[in-house]
């Protein structure tokens, strides 16, 4: 999608509702994105007290109009107020990932691109100590490392959602740079007001290339996360980094995909439920050419691979970013152009006795609703789902195709 078509968006929250009458669900539009204030949500959003927060790709759809936004999004008695909270002005462009808050309670996320040469940075934003006297009273935005590329660094941090550890130190990928150019995994370190940014391992091709998605640790330490390309095949990997205090970090691949039934180029990151399993989506190939969503068990020292559910669709149209599995063990998940109308959908997986049960909570028409997502599937305390969609929405804001929304799902 060439996302230069767009025109520039104003500012206004749509709400629209659209009921699923095959599903007990509840589907609405809780803001529809306008000009200036933010245009293209690519990521999804963060839940902090009942509040949304989010970034968008551009601030509006001309050429060089902007380098993107953050915003928040707050419940209003029925209604939501939309507020941009940083038009992120501090060099980074292009935000893909989401915003998530670090121990500190301050707000942090990646650019993809803008920075030095063009290679993305990380920041982070800060909210101002007093009330607001203003409606544009921005929170106050750091760089923590721009990156430069080359063997001695990342660059380009694609939908990789940032992980800490016990330390309160930091971690992420970048889809470039490293001794091969192929991406990183980094860790990011502080000291008094000053971060440190240091690749941990520099993939090589045979092992991965260009992880998008972020990783995740599990309870020992180790670090999880996927490649989207690379491995025996070619195909993209599954890997584990694990760490000895004599010789660093080790990576070890867990899986190369086949493009059989396992499918090709798992975008998405991974999720780890509380027996060690992990669950991920590849966003194309599988018995239904649209990508799908896989289980890895371990079994002795070994990692046992199946395939939970095969999309039908088109080239790279199935899930591309990290499942959320709720308390029942459930997995919930978008697809970009999958589901009924090859515009995208909200699906979830539910893990019964006769296996996994497949069920499209939302398919996006273009319209009112959105089309096109790219987003993690969040949820409040109530229950209810939150993600973006990128297009779609105010129709009037890029004719014809609008410049996204944020949706919820009430069960």
């Amino acid at each position: 999608m060439n996302w230069k078509t767009l025109v520039c968006l104003s500012h206004i929250t749509l709400v629209a509702s659209l009921g699923l009458a095959a599903h007990a669900q509840t589907f609405s539009v809780i803001h529809a994105f306008a000009e200036p204030n933010g245009v293209i949500p690519y990521s999804g959003v963060t839940i902090r007290a009942g509040v949304l927060y989010g970034t968008t790709l551009s601030s509006c759809a001309t050429n060089n109009c902007g380098p993107g936004t953050a915003y928040q999004i707050a419940p209003v008695g029925s209604s939501w107020y939309y507020t941009p909270i940083s038009l992120l002005s501090a060099g980074g462009r292009g935000p893909q990932a989401r915003v998530l808050f670090g121990p500190d309670g301050h707000l942090y996320g990646t650019t993809s691109s803008g920075g030095f040469q063009n290679l993305g940075l990380v920041f982070n934003l800060t909210p101002r100590p007093t009330i607001c006297p203003t409606a544009n009273c921005f929170w106050a935005e750091s760089v923590l490392h721009k990156f430069t590329g080359g063997p001695d660094d990342g660059a380009v941090p694609g939908g990789a959602d940032l992980v800490w550890d016990a330390m309160g130190n930091i971690y992420g990928t970048t889809e470039g740079g490293g001794n091969s150019n192929l991406g990183t995994v980094y860790q990011m370190t502080k000291s008094g007001n000053d971060w440190t940014e240091t690749p941990i391992y520099s993939f090589t091709g045979p092992d991965g290339t260009e992880p998008y998605d972020g990783v995740i640790f599990d309870s020992k330490g180790n670090l999880f996360g996927t490649t989207q390309q690379g491995g025996l095949y070619g195909f993209g990997t599954v890997f584990e980094l694990t760490y000895n205090i004599n010789s660093g970090w080790t990576e070890t691949v867990l899986y190369n995909f086949q493009n059989l039934s396992d499918g090709q180029w798992p975008l998405a990151g991974l999720t780890m439920d509380s027996t060690g399993n992990l669950y991920g989506g590849a966003s194309d190939g599988g018995g239904g050419g649209g990508g799908t969503v896989f289980e890895l068990s371990p079994v002795g020292n070994t990692w046992v691979f199946t395939t939970l559910y095969s999309f039908s669709g088109n080239t790279a149209c199935g899930p591309s970013v990290t499942l959320t599995m709720d308390n029942s063990g459930s997995l919930y998940g978008t697809t970009y152009c999958d589901g009924a109308n090859s515009l995208g959908n909200v699906f979830k997986l539910t893990n019964t006795q006769n296996g996994w049960e497949y069920t499209s909570l939302h398919d996006f028409t273009g319209g009112a609703d959105g089309a096109y997502s790219g987003s993690n599937v969040t949820f409040d305390t109530n229950g209810n789902l939150y993600g973006t969609a990128i297009i779609g929405g105010n129709l009037t804001c890029a004719p014809p195709g609008g410049c996204g929304t944020v949706w919820m799902i009430k069960p």
